[in-house]
C-alpha cells in the first residue's frame, strides 16, 4: 500500500472580504446558512458509504440494500445499474468535491480535508476496481470491490473535475498530488487511445460506452478541460496540442466547434424536461476551464458560455415551491423489485430498454422519486450551475431565489442525495470561489 493511499485510509488562502462574507454567511442567525449545515451533516451522516462512496438513496434511517456481486455481474436490475443505490458514485464525489475544496479553503480544518480525502479515496476505488485499464466505475458491490460493468461520460467527466480540484486546491500533500496526477494521466492516456471512448468492463455487453468526443455540450467542455487540466497538470505539451486543435475542429449537426459549443452554454435535449442536474457536468468543467485560460478572447467565449448556462438554469429555481415539505409520497426502497422486468442484455441499447421498463414501473411503487428529483434535484443543481457564473452581477440578481432554493427543503425528510449541489452553490453565492 502506498503512503498517499495510507494517508487517505486515516481519518488558498482567501482574501479578507471572503473570510468575512464566509462569517456572516454562517452565522447562527442566517436560518439558510443553517439549512445548508444541514445538509451537510445528512450526507455525511446517512450518504456517505464504507466504501467512501456517495449512494444515491437510503431510507430516512440510513438503510438501503447493496447490490451483490453476482448481481453487479448479471447485470441486475440492468447493466448500467440505475436504479440501485450505487448508480452515481463517481459522479456524485467528483461533483461533491467542489463543495469540500471550498468548505475547506475556508475552515482550514483537519476534519474537512478528511472528508475530502474520503472522496477522493472513493474516486480512486472506482478506478481501481476490475482488470480494464481506463475503467472508472459506478459504485461497487457488498465485497467491496465488484463493480457493475458500464460507466459513461456522466461519471467519468466528474471524476477527472473532481482530483482536479482537490490537486488544485492545496490541500493535498505531495507526494499525494503526484499520485493522484499520475492515476489522471493513465486514464487520460486510455481516452486519448480510445478516441475518447469511456472503455467497459467484463462482462459488459459492449466495450466501449459514452465518449467525450462528440461536438455538443455533452462533450466539448469536457474533452477541453481534461486536455487543458493534463497541460496544467503534466506540463507535457501533447496535452495543449491537442486542446488548441480540439477547441476548432468542427462537427456536428449543424457544424459548430467545440468552442462555439462552450460559448453557446448549456441546452436542454428535451424542452419538457430540465436537465440542469446532468448539465452541469459540462457546465462545472467550463468554470475550470475559464479559470485556467490566460486567452482573453478564449476566456471570454468561456465566461458567455457559464453566462448563457446561469440563465438557462435559473429558469429551475423557482421549481422548489412546488416542493410539499410536509407531505412525502410513498418512498420504495427495494429496487430489486425491477428484477421482474430483468432480461439477459447483449448490447447497450438492449440494457438501455430494460432500464427504461423498470423506470416506469419504479414511477408507479414510488412517487416520491418524481417529487424529489423534479423540485429538489433540479432547482438544487440549477443554483449551482447558476453559482459558476463569473458575472457576479448576474449571480447577485439570484440571491434571494438561490437562498430560498437552499432554504426551503427538510434535508433529513429527503431520501435521496441529490441535493449535495447546496453547499457548492453556497459557498460560491458567498464569494467563495
Amino acid at each position: 500500500m502506498t503512503t498517499m493511499l495510507r494517508r487517505l485510509l486515516a481519518p488558498a488562502t482567501s482574501s479578507l472580504l471572503s473570510v468575512c462574507l464566509f462569517s456572516a454567511a454562517f452565522a447562527a442567525e442566517d436560518p439558510v446558512a443553517t439549512n445548508v449545515e444541514k445538509a451537510h451533516q445528512q450526507l455525511w451522516g446517512r450518504f456517505m458509504d464504507k466504501y467512501d462512496l456517495m449512494l444515491d438513496s437510503t431510507d430516512l434511517d440510513g438503510s438501503y440494500e447493496r447490490p451483490t456481486p453476482e448481481e453487479c455481474l448479471a447485470g441486475k436490475p440492468n447493466a448500467l445499474a440505475w436504479w440501485t443505490p450505487i448508480e452515481n458514485g463517481a459522479m456524485f464525489n467528483g461533483g461533491y468535491l467542489d463543495s469540500i475544496v471550498l468548505r475547506w479553503k475556508q475552515t482550514k480544518k483537519e476534519e474537512d480535508r478528511a472528508k475530502a480525502r474520503r472522496l477522493v479515496k472513493g474516486l480512486l476505488l472506482l478506478n481501481s476496481v476490475g482488470d480494464t485499464p481506463g475503467f472508472v466505475a459506478r459504485g461497487v458491490a457488498s465485497d467491496g470491490k465488484t463493480p457493475y460493468p458500464m460507466g459513461s461520460n456522466d461519471q467519468t467527466g466528474p471524476w477527472f473535475y473532481g482530483l482536479y480540484r482537490f490537486v488544485q486546491s492545496g490541500m493535498a500533500e505531495p507526494e499525494e498530488k503526484k499520485e493522484i496526477i499520475a492515476r489522471m494521466k493513465a486514464v487520460a492516456d486510455v481516452l486519448a487511445s480510445n478516441g475518447w471512448l469511456m472503455p467497459t468492463q467484463q462482462p459488459a455487453p459492449c466495450k466501449y460506452r459514452g465518449s467525450f468526443a462528440m461536438i455538443a455540450w455533452e462533450g466539448a467542455p469536457r474533452l477541453l478541460f481534461l486536455c487543458k487540466a493534463m497541460h496544467q497538470l503534466t506540463g507535457e505539451a501533447v496535452w495543449e496540442e491537442r486542446y488548441k486543435k480540439l477547441l476548432h475542429e468542427s462537427g456536428g449537426e449543424p457544424a459548430r466547434t467545440r468552442l462555439q459549443v462552450c460559448e453557446e452554454g448549456m441546452h436542454f435535449h428535451n424542452p419538457k424536461s430540465r436537465e440542469s442536474w446532468t448539465g452541469v457536468s459540462s457546465g462545472a468543467p467550463l468554470r475550470a476551464l475559464w479559470e485556467m485560460e490566460t486567452d482573453p478572447a478564449l476566456k471570454a467565449s468561456f465566461a458567455k458560455g457559464l453566462l448563457a448556462s446561469a440563465k438557462l438554469s435559473a429558469e429551475s429555481l423557482e421549481l422548489h415551491a412546488k416542493f410539499k415539505v410536509d407531505a412525502p409520497q410513498k418512498f420504495h426502497h427495494d429496487w430489486r423489485v425491477l428484477n421482474q422486468w430483468w432480461k439477459p442484455q447483449h448490447s447497450e441499447q438492449e440494457a438501455v430498454d430494460v432500464a427504461m421498463v423498470q423506470i416506469r414501473e419504479l414511477g408507479k411503487l414510488s412517487p416520491q422519486r418524481y417529487q424529489e428529483f423534479t423540485y429538489v434535484r433540479e432547482p438544487v443543481f440549477a443554483a449551482w450551475v447558476v453559482s459558476l457564473c463569473p458575472d457576479r452581477a448576474f449571480v447577485e440578481q439570484q440571491r434571494e431565489k438561490i437562498r430560498a432554493v437552499l432554504g426551503h427543503y427538510k434535508y433529513d425528510k429527503l431520501y435521496y442525495s441529490q441535493f449535495f449541489p447546496a453547499e457548492a452553490a453556497w459557498y460560491r453565492l458567498n464569494g467563495l470561489e
